[in-house]
């Protein structure tokens, strides 16, 4: 019977990955049919033809995923794997685009499907023991992207929380040249998006935003929301009131960048105290009993030999 219920499993998991298999099939078709299409209505054909080679494994692979997220679009399992605060992290990645979220679907049904199936084959179960593997297997697959991207979205925050001083000495800087806000955030996207990777590179998207027609008000929204960085809110804001009403910021940046640096500067003295604790205790756990060992050793020599004198 354990046999049968083995097989049977092992079945069940063919039968999903042949039909994951006639997913990308059915995407890989979907999206040659609509890049044909695309170059049929292009006059343009061999620049097509000369960049559509360019394209790289990642590239392609990231495609094969969207066209399989794209068919569940709409769809119950979408609204499963898709929860707020999946969409929360895929926009702080900027990933919050329909490639984006369909590729994050994709990859989280298919390692559910796989997972299983190599479970099986390494470990190779018996009895009850095939269903907790197959249970293991499917739960990994669909968390294991979602810590990946949490990760990733940690890893953004923190670059972004150490940016920030810099991304007001600069602001200050072009103030102080005589740039107009508006100015200062071109040039600091333009030109020195280089000493503020990953604000910079926000900042470039910003303004293309704005200059396609947005207010400045929605090119920034995405600085001050998605990061979830009060200070970096703030300073939006404080960014819109000099775009919209106008005024002096050289010295209200001085003053919230001297703000800013105080409590980083507290926060450090607090990690400072609380790791000086820890180390209290490793220090007592594990230099005390050498010192003791040190100070008593030549005492309890004495000591024995006097014992073995008697």
């Amino acid at each position: 019977m354990n046999t049968l219920l083995f097989f049977a499993m092992i079945l069940v998991v063919l039968a999903l990955l042949l039909a994951a298999g006639g997913l990308l099939y059915h995407g890989h078709r979907s999206q040659r049919a609509t890049a044909a299409l695309q170059t049929a209505l292009d006059h343009n054909h061999h620049v097509a033809d000369e960049a559509a080679p360019k394209q790289g494994w990642w590239r392609q692979r990231l495609a094969d995923l969207s066209a399989i997220g794209q068919q569940f679009e709409g769809s119950r399992i979408q609204k499963a794997l898709l929860a707020p605060e999946d969409k929360l992290l895929l926009e702080q990645v900027g990933w919050n685009h329909t490639t984006g979220t369909a590729s994050f679907l994709a990859l989280r049904l298919l390692l559910a499907l796989l997972l299983p199936v190599l479970g099986l084959l390494l470990v190779r179960p018996q009895g009850s023991q095939a269903f907790i593997v197959l249970l293991v297997g499917f739960a990994l697959g669909i968390l294991l992207p979602k810590l990946v991207l949490r990760s990733w979205a940690g890893r953004l925050r923190r670059k972004v929380d150490e940016e920030l001083p810099l991304l007001i000495d600069l602001l200050r800087l072009l103030q102080g040249v005589g740039f107009s806000i508006d100015q200062s955030l071109q040039m600091i996207g333009d030109k020195l998006h280089i000493a503020v990777p990953v604000l910079g590179k926000e900042l470039q998207a910003a303004n293309l935003s704005y200059t396609r027609g947005r207010s400045r008000a929605q090119s920034l929204r995405r600085l001050s929301e998605s990061f979830d960085n009060d200070d970096l809110r703030s300073l939006m804001q404080m960014v819109l009131q000099v775009h919209q009403h106008g005024g002096a910021v050289q010295e209200p940046l001085k003053q919230f960048g001297m703000r800013l640096r105080e409590q980083r500067r507290m926060k450090m003295k607090e990690k400072v105290g609380k790791l000086s604790v820890k180390m209290t205790v490793v220090m007592m756990a594990t230099l005390l009993p050498a010192l003791m060992l040190v100070l008593a050793g030549p005492a309890i020599i004495s000591l024995a030999s006097a014992m073995r004198g008697l």
